[in-house]
């Protein structure tokens, strides 16, 4: 008989950036901003209780993504509790590319499997992510979210995910700048073209593998290392003022980078100089360090 957490639990899971320019759908960043949930078995029903970014807007019954994340954890667990509560404190922003459908599917599974006796046995770490990525569809959110700091992830050809962390120098940063509306990731999506030129191609393969090395020591190289042929410009039309503070920024030498699919700017840095200055009016800008914890108990 399975027996679950006789109290409650609780989580913190970082926002994230994917993509960095070249990197599409396999480079991802977890970024020192925080959700935190807290979740415990009841003895019946579902009670879902949010505060902060998105608490007049998400549902609160079974639609809600974590409480799907963690059916979906459950189900791979073999059980479902009588009853859940879940309480959601939420400061990533909602449709803006910084990671929070991510950090919600990983919350949920992670909640899951530590309301399981023993559910670090059953589910572990790689199974963890799997799921995360199956999920959400991609795993260059969901995996430095799970894992924290810089991560490379992929799918191999028998459909599993994989995700291998990489160094980040101390001294890299970044602002983000966040505009007032949103952009759904579908829509962004939907304006990538189906093929691009084998030339487009093989530069975004050398940018994404200079940009490894650069986070990982030489911040001198990001400027190059985060130039994109493949998806940035064609979501021009969704986001024209991402894409023009974009131009601008990197028109001096900074290396902007549109975060995941938009319209949020991320801006590399490695010193206390004036990017928060250069935030549009209307637009919110943060600086953030880089995650290196991922989920965890708080």
């Amino acid at each position: 008989m399975t027996t679950f957490a006789t109290g409650p639990v609780r989580v913190s899971v970082p926002a994230t950036s994917a993509n960095l320019g070249p990197g599409f759908d396999t480079l991802g960043l977890a970024l020192d901003l925080r959700d935190r949930l807290e979740a415990e078995v009841t003895q019946s029903g579902l009670v879902v209780e949010v505060d902060g970014v998105g608490s007049d807007e998400v549902p609160l019954d079974e639609g809600h993504l974590v409480v799907r994340a963690m059916r979906a954890a459950f189900d791979e667990l073999g059980v479902q509790p009588p009853g859940i509560r879940l309480s959601c404190v939420n400061v990533i922003p909602h449709a803006r590319g910084l990671g929070s459908s991510s950090a919600a599917i990983v919350a949920g599974v992670w909640l899951a499997r530590e309301l399981v006796a023993g559910g670090r046995l059953l589910l572990g770490d790689e199974g963890l992510l799997d799921l995360a990525a199956r999920i959400e569809g991609h795993p260059d959110n969901v995996a430095p979210a799970l894992l924290g700091g810089f991560v490379i992830a992929g799918q191999d050809a028998d459909g599993s995910f994989y995700a291998v962390p990489s160094e980040v120098d101390p001294r890299i940063g970044a602002v983000v700048y966040i505009p007032p509306e949103p952009v759904s990731t579908e829509t962004a999506r939907g304006l990538l073209p189906t093929e691009v030129s084998h030339a487009d191609a093989a530069a975004n393969a050398g940018r994404a593998a200079l940009l490894v090395a650069a986070l990982g020591g030489r911040p001198e190289e990001l400027w190059r290392a985060t130039a994109d042929r493949l998806h940035q410009d064609y979501r021009r039309p969704a986001m024209p003022a991402s894409l023009a503070l974009l131009d601008a920024l990197r028109a001096d030498g900074v290396p902007a980078i549109v975060s995941g699919a938009g319209p949020t700017v991320l801006a590399f840095t490695d010193t206390t100089d004036g990017l928060t200055a250069r935030c549009p009016e209307g637009w919110t800008a943060l600086r953030l360090g880089i995650d290196s914890r991922g989920a965890v108990a708080w």
